[in-house]
Formats: C-alpha cells, structure tokens, sequence
C-alpha cells in the first residue's frame, strides 16, 4: 500500500497543507450537530458531501480504492472504515467516530473524532477520554530526531495502563497530494526504534483504542473492521507537521 517515497513537504506545500487541514476541521465541526439519536448515518454522509462541495472540495475518500461513501462513521464495536447506510440510524448510548478527508487545491486533510450519541455509559466515557488522550500523548512525542516509535510507545504504554488495547491492524501514515504514503506510524511499540523524525514530514496519528482484544475482523463489504469481541472501539486522528521545533496540528480549528 505505502510504496510511494518518503516526501518533505516546503514551505508552500505546508501551507496548502494547512488549508486543508482546516477544512477538514471545519467539516467535523459543521457534522457534530447532526450526530443525535435518530439520524442515520448516510444521512451525515450526505451533508458532508454537501458541505465539501460547496466549498469546491473534493471528498478523497469516495470511490478511493473502491470505497462507496464521502466519509467514514464507525459506531460502537467498529474500529475503522464504517460504511455510512440509511439503516444505521444512531441510537442513545452510541458512540460515532466520524473520519473525513477533504482534498482541497491537490492537497489532503485527514481528520476523525468520537462523538457520544446522547449519553454515554461509564465504560464509554471512559473509552473516548483514554482514546483522546492517547492521540495528545502521541503527539507530544513528534520532534524532529525523535523516532516513530516514541510515538507507539506513548499510546501503548497509557492506553494499556488504563485497561484497554490498541489496534496493531491499522496504523497512521503520511498524507499531502498522496492520501496514503510514507511514513507509517504504527500506534504502538518501542522507543529509540522506526524511522527518525525530520522537519517536514506530514502524517496522521490516529490510535484506535478498544474496550477488549485488540483483534480486529473485517466484515464481507471488504471495508468494515470490527473488534473480534464486539466490544467497543474508539479513534481519534490528526495531521501533523514535523516542525524545526517539534510539531504543529495542522486539522485544528
């Protein structure tokens, strides 16, 4: 999947970068009302697709290496990849992740979120806060001569501490005009190992947390990665910019 070559982007490059990466901030923010109980999420979909549109952007992942859907809605025991359908309609006690990627100008901006549908149980609570966490603890760890594995080090060690497993499956990756390319950034593993960090560098960090095994199953669509003990899963996503001094967000508002 990932044979494109290792890229830094310049200083015009990271500043379309950044543009996207608003975009894609601004979307999630424009979706979050819509995630109640009541609503399927095809029709989140579609307000997405609406909303990118109209902004003459693209939806990167519609029609991507076969994908059906404009965005991503993974609910409850999905890890990743949820395909968005009229009869998934959100139900009290839910959690959503929403993962959406608008190409804007060429470039890709690569986001997710967990939403609670209402209110949460303690277990759920509990899940969303420790997977949030995790992306801030990854983060945190991006520095230019510092190693990707300092990132997988930092989810692991405090997703684990708190009870829970991390997704090995899937991992983050480097993103710009390419949607998946080097690096990867695997979201557990030991310091001091994987390829050193360097100013310009862009990637995701995207841990995927799980209530119970980390194991995953992909359902018959081919896209629809669920925990193998259909217990909870949760994500959070960013894209990130290796700076001079450590790193900028580049999916904030």
């Amino acid at each position: 999947m990932r044979t494109e070559p290792l890229v830094l982007l310049s200083k015009r490059e990271l500043e379309k970068m950044r543009h996207a990466g608003r975009t894609a901030a601004e979307l999630l923010q424009h979706l979050e009302p819509m995630v109640k109980p009541g609503v399927s999420t095809l029709a989140i979909n579609d307000a997405a697709e609406r909303w990118t549109r109209s902004r003459g952007a693209k939806s990167a992942p519609l029609g991507y290496k076969g994908f059906p859907k404009s965005i991503c809605t993974s609910v409850n025991e999905v890890v990743c990849h949820g395909i968005p359908n009229a009869k998934q309609i959100l139900r009290q006690g839910d959690i959503i992740n929403i993962d959406v990627t608008p190409l804007v100008d060429g470039y890709h901006g690569d986001t997710s979120k967990t939403f609670f549908v209402g209110k949460p149980s303690p277990v759920a609570q509990k899940l969303v806060e420790v997977t949030e966490e995790c992306l801030r603890r990854g983060i945190a760890a991006v520095k230019p001569g510092a190693r990707t594995g300092d990132i997988g080090a930092a989810i692991q060690e405090y997703a684990e501490s708190q009870g829970f497993s991390v997704v090995r499956n899937f991992a983050g990756h480097g993103v710009h005009r390419v949607f998946h390319t080097e690096p990867e950034i695997l979201h557990f593993g030991k310091r001091g190992t994987g390829k050193k960090l360097r100013a310009g560098m862009v990637f995701t960090i995207e841990p995927m947390i799980n209530e119970g095994t980390w194991e995953v199953d992909i359902l018959d669509d081919g896209w629809t990665a669920v925990t193998q003990d259909r217990k909870l899963s949760a994500q959070f996503e960013h894209t990130l910019a290796v700076t001079d001094s450590g790193v900028e967000i580049l999916t904030l508002l």
